[in-house]
């Protein structure tokens, strides 16, 4: 049995959570799944399952390898369809990375829509607001808003989210409403801290064609996204974020624009992905469709 065929039964072990579960959905022995995994952790040189008689779970070692397994076994699959017809049915698993509000509000409920057109790709959606290492991670593609720091990564351009400044009525009743960028010392606002970075984002605007920013007051630090409206919502401060993320507050008076003409810089949206020679049909089908899906969000 080759190295493929023992990472396939690997993965079936591992996300069945017993060997018996995973013959079932393997439609082989059981014998044969148990040897296979054996021959494996020898192959390796490392333990991947802590089996007792009621269950079988990951060791530290077989958790690492789940996730690059699913990857490597999707590429081989795919390598085995490298020449033939482009035409043919995309299959296998795909492993992405997408910002949590984007997730949550356009690309999952977009997703049936891209399932349907390709019935036997399987998608792992991970969802973060950190940037994830693409290559130790396993992860094929990853979706990232804002400016890219520099690496090796491919970066294909999406197009650009507009920005708004808004607040909770509450907090303008209390506060006041700003009316130019001198009157934010007077203000607060929700400060945002991306994840991995130990100081909070400055506030940006754009005046006579020039960027400025502010280190704003704040009683209030995050460093996700969804936490991040829900502050503003419950009157705590000021916020900037991309246009479509608040539309629906906005239509509803939870939160109101301000500053309509001192906004922040519009944000880049890239699909990132491994340097490499060979670009999967599967990463460009999602890039293509991931692009047609956010079109409408841009500016």
């Amino acid at each position: 049995m080759d190295l493929t065929d023992q990472l396939r039964i690997f993965i079936s072990v591992a996300e069945r959570g017993g060997f018996t579960a995973a013959a079932n959905q393997l439609d082989a022995p059981r014998a044969t799944v148990s040897l296979a995994i054996q021959q494996l952790e020898a192959r390796l040189g490392a333990r991947l399952f802590n089996r007792t008689t009621r269950r079988v779970t990951l060791t530290q070692d077989g958790d690492a390898l789940l996730e690059r397994a699913s990857s490597l076994v999707s590429d081989a699959d795919e390598l085995q369809q490298l020449f033939k017809t482009q035409t043919a049915a995309l299959a296998g698993r795909l492993r992405v990375d997408v910002p949590s509000r984007l997730a949550r509000r356009v690309i999952a409920p977009a997703l049936p829509a891209f399932l349907a057109r390709h019935p036997q790709l399987q998608i792992e959606l991970g969802s973060s607001d950190r940037a994830v290492d693409l290559v130790a991670e396993g992860i094929a593609c990853a979706l990232r808003v804002g400016t890219l720091a520099p690496s090796s990564l491919v970066a294909k351009p999406l197009g650009q989210l507009r920005m708004v400044n808004c607040a909770s009525p509450a907090y303008l009743a209390h506060w006041g409403r700003p009316d130019s960028p001198q009157a934010l010392k007077r203000h607060r606002a929700v400060l945002y801290a991306p994840p991995g970075e130990e100081h909070a984002a400055p506030w940006e605007w754009v005046e006579a064609g020039q960027a400025r920013v502010l280190a704003m007051d704040g009683q209030v630090t995050v460093n996700n996204a969804e936490t991040y409206v829900a502050c503003a919502l419950s009157g705590l401060g000021l916020i900037q974020i991309p246009a479509y993320d608040v539309r629906d507050h906005l239509q509803r008076g939870e939160l109101v624009e301000v500053l309509a003409d001192w906004s922040a810089p519009a944000m880049p949206v890239h699909l990132v992905y491994p340097h490499r020679r060979y670009v999967s049909r599967r990463v460009q089908a999602f890039g293509v469709w991931l692009g047609e899906s956010l079109a409408p969000l841009m500016a």
